[in-house]
């Protein structure tokens, strides 16, 4: 039996990755990343950082992505529940300024694995802590942000006023920074 099931999305290279949970009279156990498992469905990832983010209920971080250092990320949900947003941002891609969106909770345990090369944001639906692991450092001036409610994304985030930082506040319109 796998321990991990690893699902396609529309956007190539952009994956689900869903733990089998295993329960008895003590609880629950489960593997939330498994290399052996995630390389026998395509997935080679290495990652070599771990960060975690306490978020309160409304706060939106995003939209960023990383020029040129870009970070793989496998984002999960250890407390609450999220909505997160992506939009591949590969030239190259056929599947360039497409986004996708997806709830990730503790309830739920989904997890995304996001390649390099995506912009990347989510929304605190409720409190919550969420675990990125990340197959390269964070490298602060390497960032660039856009506004998480660009036409081009076209998510209904289910917010008109999140609670925000002064930088995202000021990201421009995802159009205007591909310019």
């Amino acid at each position: 039996m796998s321990k991990i099931k690893v699902f396609k999305t529309k956007i190539p290279g952009l994956h689900i990755i869903q733990p089998t949970m295993f329960s008895d009279n003590r609880g629950t156990f489960f593997e939330s990343y498994n290399r052996e498992e995630c390389l026998a469905n395509g997935l080679n990832l290495e990652f070599i950082q771990d960060n975690e983010v306490f978020s309160e209920k409304g706060v939106l971080r995003g939209m960023h992505v990383n020029i040129k250092h870009p970070q793989g990320k496998l984002i999960r949900v250890l407390d609450g529940k999220i909505l997160d947003v992506v939009v591949d941002l590969r030239k190259k891609s056929p599947t360039f300024l497409t986004s996708y969106s997806i709830i990730l909770s503790k309830e739920n345990k989904k997890q995304l694995y996001i390649p390099e090369g995506f912009g990347h944001g989510y929304l605190a639906i409720d409190d919550s802590r969420v675990l990125f692991k990340t197959t390269t450092h964070y490298i602060p001036d390497d960032e660039i942000g856009f506004a998480w409610n660009s036409k081009v994304l076209n998510v209904d985030w289910g917010i008109v006023s999140p609670i925000q930082n002064e930088k995202d506040k000021l990201s421009k319109d995802l159009n205007e920074v591909l310019k």
